[in-house]
């Protein structure tokens, strides 16, 4: 079961708190400061007391437990629901990792959520301790900190995914062909890392509109600057999702390419093969000739006129000669010698 645990803000500053979340917003509320929830790998049963702590309806828990793909701004109630993708890259393996948050914002509450465990709430409040100015503008001042935590730290993914574009065109010219599913496979991830990043902007601007309209004005850094970080880290996702589908028709074309090289340097050898094959059979029907007639005069029939005639053998020699040009000739003109 997981527990959920309570960090009460007052004047920018931690104090201790009890984890009974009843008593914990009690408390909070007594003194006006902000109660921050932090709930890791929960399940169903462990949202109930969120739920009726903080006035959730049971459909909206129950949207919490499913784990987004995409990262998505909602309303509860008086609460707004947030789902951001913190990002990492894997640059040995090629792959974008999103780890989802779940955060819900209150007038003075803040609940974060870390569905599969793998952010590090603790850290995450720890990095936000050390920014009591921007704890003391609330959960939305709050808010405002970890869309600048996220946002930056796509940065970091953003090189680590250009870098491994860099090194696919150079290969694509390469004789590996193997290139095209590490294309592929980067083309999934960029996917995935464009689902985290795409609805950011809309998002923030969503969010600095709601801000704004709030009837007591909550202080809180300009979103707008996030919402510029979002714009550039959206387009150069974007970018690269164009970048790889070039790359990956380069690289069919180069492919077509050497295969129809291959192709034309077969037929020339055909087309060589068959030169020599004509060359050959035009030779041995030139020289089949002359024996074929040295063979018939050589059978030495008893009854052969031309054994008694004085010209049977310069007649001989001159058919031989006479059919072997004859046949150079017809050779010759059909250009197989």
């Amino acid at each position: 079961m997981a527990v959920p645990h309570c960090v009460l803000y007052l004047d920018g500053l931690a104090r201790p708190v009890v984890q009974n979340l009843p008593e914990a917003l009690a408390a909070t509320r007594a003194v006006g400061g902000m109660l921050m929830v932090s709930l890791t790998r929960p399940g169903g049963d462990d949202l109930k007391p969120l739920a009726d702590t903080f006035g959730l309806a049971p459909l909206d828990v129950a949207s919490m437990v499913r784990t987004n793909h995409r990262s998505k701004l909602d309303h509860f109630g008086d609460h707004l629901y947030l789902a951001l993708q913190p990002a990492q890259y894997d640059d040995a393996a090629e792959t974008v990792e999103c780890h989802e948050v779940d955060i819900v914002v209150g007038d003075d509450v803040l609940i974060v959520i870390s569905p599969d465990g793998a952010v590090d709430l603790e850290q995450l409040r720890g990095k936000l301790d050390e920014h009591p100015e921007v704890i003391r503008k609330g959960p939305y001042g709050v808010l405002w900190a970890m869309f600048e935590f996220v946002t930056r730290g796509y940065r970091d993914v953003l090189d680590g995914v250009e870098h491994d574009i860099d090194e696919i065109e150079e290969q694509l010219f390469g004789d590996d062909e193997g290139v095209s599913h590490r294309i592929f496979a980067l083309q999934r991830e960029v996917i995935d890392l464009r689902h985290a990043t795409a609805p950011l902007e809309s998002m923030l601007e969503r969010l600095e509109h709601l801000v704004q309209a709030r009837p007591h004005g909550v202080a809180v850094p300009a979103f707008h600057e996030i919402t510029d970080r979002a714009q550039y880290v959206d387009a150069r996702v974007a970018a690269f999702r164009q970048t790889l589908d070039a790359a990956l028709t380069v690289h069919a074309t180069l492919l077509d390419q050497r295969r129809n090289e291959a192709m034309e340097r077969m037929t020339q050898q055909s087309i060589q093969q068959n030169d020599q094959v004509k060359k050959i059979s035009s030779w041995a029907a030139i020289g089949f000739a002359p024996t074929l007639v040295a063979g018939v005069y050589g059978m030495n029939f008893h009854n052969m006129p031309e054994l008694s005639w004085t010209w049977g053998y310069p007649f001989a020699i001159g058919l031989m000669v006479a059919v072997s040009a004859g046949l150079y000739l017809i050779f010759k003109r059909n250009d197989w010698l």
